[in-house]
Protein backbone atom coordinates (compact mmCIF):
# COMPACT_ATOMS: atom_id res chain seq x y z
CA UNK A 1 0.00 0.00 0.00
CA UNK A 2 1.10 3.55 -0.49
CA UNK A 3 -1.07 4.98 2.29
CA UNK A 4 -1.71 3.27 5.60
CA UNK A 5 -3.61 4.82 8.46
CA UNK A 6 -3.00 3.52 11.97
CA UNK A 7 -3.92 4.76 15.40
CA UNK A 8 -0.90 6.08 17.25
CA UNK A 9 0.36 8.61 19.70
CA UNK A 10 3.74 10.26 19.50
CA UNK A 11 5.29 10.32 22.91
CA UNK A 12 8.72 9.75 21.45
CA UNK A 13 9.99 10.32 17.98
CA UNK A 14 12.96 9.51 15.81
CA UNK A 15 15.59 12.26 15.71
CA UNK A 16 15.89 13.14 12.02
CA UNK A 17 19.38 14.56 12.61
CA UNK A 18 20.55 10.92 12.60
CA UNK A 19 18.39 9.71 9.73
CA UNK A 20 21.03 9.87 7.00
CA UNK A 21 23.61 8.08 9.18
CA UNK A 22 21.13 5.37 10.09
CA UNK A 23 20.08 4.85 6.47
CA UNK A 24 23.74 4.60 5.42
CA UNK A 25 24.17 1.90 8.08
CA UNK A 26 21.29 -0.18 6.67
CA UNK A 27 18.13 1.17 8.26
CA UNK A 28 15.18 1.66 5.92
CA UNK A 29 12.58 4.30 6.72
CA UNK A 30 9.49 2.42 5.53
CA UNK A 31 6.85 4.94 6.54
CA UNK A 32 6.60 8.57 7.53
CA UNK A 33 3.86 10.97 8.48
CA UNK A 34 2.05 12.53 5.50
CA UNK A 35 4.30 15.60 5.69
CA UNK A 36 7.43 13.38 5.86
CA UNK A 37 8.68 14.91 9.11
CA UNK A 38 7.97 12.02 11.49
CA UNK A 39 9.44 8.57 10.96
CA UNK A 40 6.67 6.05 11.59
CA UNK A 41 8.22 2.68 10.63
CA UNK A 42 11.81 1.48 10.21
CA UNK A 43 13.34 -1.81 9.08
CA UNK A 44 16.85 -3.24 9.14
CA UNK A 45 18.27 -4.76 5.96
CA UNK A 46 20.72 -7.15 7.62
CA UNK A 47 18.22 -8.74 10.01
CA UNK A 48 15.84 -11.62 9.20
CA UNK A 49 12.88 -9.62 10.47
CA UNK A 50 13.17 -6.26 12.19
CA UNK A 51 10.33 -3.77 12.05
CA UNK A 52 9.89 -0.96 14.54
CA UNK A 53 6.77 1.17 14.46
CA UNK A 54 5.40 4.22 16.21
CA UNK A 55 1.79 3.15 15.86
CA UNK A 56 -0.05 0.57 17.94
CA UNK A 57 -0.92 -2.53 15.89
CA UNK A 58 -2.49 -4.09 18.98
CA UNK A 59 -5.33 -1.55 18.81
CA UNK A 60 -6.78 -3.12 15.66
CA UNK A 61 -5.84 -6.75 16.35
CA UNK A 62 -8.49 -9.23 17.34
CA UNK A 63 -8.00 -12.85 18.49
CA UNK A 64 -9.37 -14.16 15.20
CA UNK A 65 -7.94 -11.33 13.04
CA UNK A 66 -4.46 -10.19 14.13
CA UNK A 67 -2.93 -7.12 12.54
CA UNK A 68 -0.57 -8.14 9.72
CA UNK A 69 2.54 -7.04 11.62
CA UNK A 70 1.90 -9.76 14.23
CA UNK A 71 1.22 -12.42 11.60
CA UNK A 72 4.42 -11.52 9.75
CA UNK A 73 6.44 -11.57 12.98
CA UNK A 74 5.19 -15.03 13.96
CA UNK A 75 5.79 -16.29 10.42
CA UNK A 76 9.37 -14.98 10.45
CA UNK A 77 9.98 -16.53 13.87
CA UNK A 78 8.80 -19.91 12.59
CA UNK A 79 10.93 -19.60 9.44
CA UNK A 80 14.07 -18.69 11.42
CA UNK A 81 13.90 -21.03 14.40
Amino acid sequence: KTLVEERHRHRYEFNNEYREQMEEAGMIVSATSPDGRLVEVVELTDHPWFVACQYHPEFISRPNRPQSLFKDFVGAALDNK
